[in-house]
């Protein structure tokens, strides 16, 4: 492996393209969470990163943020908390709406999923728009979380997402970024 292992993160990451439809490059986690390796330095960074601070749990976003949320949370021996899409909770929910450039869509969690003043880290696998980063921590503030950190694996800063996030007044993380032209 090399010396620098976000890099390394990033050249395990499959780019395919015209995905899901043409002109897009989806940038695939499946290899780095099929070898045992990279997922372990892809977590390790993630832990490492984390260990120091004062958290209460980790929310992971439906359905990729789940993977990397849980095992960190585990790591972490912190709570996990799901934030779902709409539907998907058996429970007494709360939901929170936004935009995509198609329309809108809807994440949602158990009204009992956290208590006010808790610190929560927020993860998922890729900051695009950030909607969907944006949504889950209104809907954690909502419930009377402190969401401490967006944290994420890939980063497509051209789309504008994480410049949105942290314009929303929430810090940041990611492990590596591509831009539209990386393939």
């Amino acid at each position: 492996m090399q010396t620098d292992p976000a890099q390394y993160i990033r050249q395990t990451i499959r780019n395919v393209p015209d995905w899901p439809k043409p002109g897009v490059t989806f940038r695939d986690i499946t290899p780095v969470l099929q070898d045992p390796r990279s997922f372990r330095v892809l977590i390790d960074l993630f832990v490492y990163r984390y260990m120091g601070q004062k958290l209460d749990l980790v929310a992971g976003v439906d359905a990729r943020g789940f993977i990397v949320g849980s095992v960190l949370a585990y790591e972490l021996n912190l709570g996990f908390v799901p934030v779902r899409k709409k539907g998907k909770l058996p429970f007494n929910t709360v939901a929170e709406e936004y935009s995509l450039e198609y329309g809108n869509a809807s994440v949602e969690m158990h009204t009992d999923s956290v208590r006010p003043g808790q610190r929560v880290l927020l993860i998922d696998d890729l900051i695009a728009t950030g909607g969907t980063l944006l949504a889950a921590a209104r809907l954690l503030q909502r419930l009377g979380a402190n969401v401490v950190e967006a944290a994420a694996i890939i980063d497509l800063p051209e789309l504008g997402g994480s410049k949105a996030v942290i314009d929303s007044g929430l810090p940041v993380y990611t492990v590596c970024s591509f831009k539209e032209t990386d393939c």
